[in-house]
């Protein structure tokens, strides 16, 4: 097997193992980093959001083999984004989730929009959250939440 490097969280780490092994997994055993969350396991309900070299992506679809060289940002680290906090209060204020099971995903695909085009639209908005299923809400509350974000202060 080849070690595989990459930045993960800003620190570099090296993974020997199977090359089919998911992304998902390997944060989870291998660097107890939680916040991405087993769901569907095949990429249709974004609960295992991170980023990988600046864009989201289901971290259950993406294999071990394609890391090497990678930089991965988990939502545990992302957290102290400004933008995490501005995201956060406004889900916060449109009481946006019930369970919470999809909260970290959607906080983070939303968060990480805003860190990236902080002038994003109704389109661009939706765009994001494609991908990302919340079970508890119905979503109407989850976009007034992402039109407040974005309509600025």
């Amino acid at each position: 097997m080849n070690e595989r490097r990459y930045r993960l969280n800003g620190q570099t780490c090296a993974d020997a193992g199977p090359p089919e092994r998911r992304l998902l997994d390997i944060l989870r055993e291998d660097h107890a980093l939680t916040a991405a969350k087993p769901g569907c396991g095949i990429g249709r309900c974004g609960a295992c959001t991170v980023l990988v070299d600046g864009l989201p992506v289901n971290a259950c679809l993406v294999m071990a083999y394609r890391l090497d060289g990678r930089e991965i940002v988990t939502a545990e680290v992302a957290s102290g984004w400004p933008e995490m906090a501005i995201v956060r209060a406004a889900l916060i204020a449109e009481n946006a989730f019930q369970c919470g099971y999809c909260a970290p995903g959607i906080t983070f695909a939303l968060a990480a929009l805003l860190r990236r085009a902080p002038e994003s639209d109704d389109g661009a908005i939706r765009a994001a959250l494609v991908g990302h299923l919340c079970r508890c809400t119905g979503y109407t509350a989850i976009l007034r939440a992402a039109a407040r974000v974005f309509a600025g202060p």
